[in-house]
């Protein structure tokens, strides 16, 4: 099943003309898409699915559904290791 996981952003840049960002799930912090979601900023909350923020939603949201996610063992996929991209100009993985 694919879910979307809320995560805080935390820090927003541009890659190869995309706008991208840190985001932190749990104290796993990945990066992510926010083309489809241009209203975000950083300290906003978003829900991420396959690397795209979707939407944005309140704390109070992404901390009840995050823990209904966790509740469920619906966050393997947070612990799945990154593959790092040689040509990416942020430096490597996020981790």
């Amino acid at each position: 099943m694919c879910l979307g996981i809320p995560g805080k952003i935390l820090d927003i840049y541009e890659a190869r003309e995309l706008r991208m960002a840190k985001v932190e799930f749990g104290g796993i912090v990945r990066e992510a898409c926010l083309e489809y979601a241009p209203e975000a900023k950083v300290g906003d909350y978003a829900i991420v699915h396959v690397g795209f923020a979707i939407s944005t939603v309140n704390e109070e949201e992404a901390r009840r559904t995050y823990q209904l996610l966790e509740d469920m063992d619906q966050l393997t996929e947070l612990g799945a290791p990154m593959i790092e991209d040689k040509n990416d100009s942020t430096g490597g993985k996020v981790t």
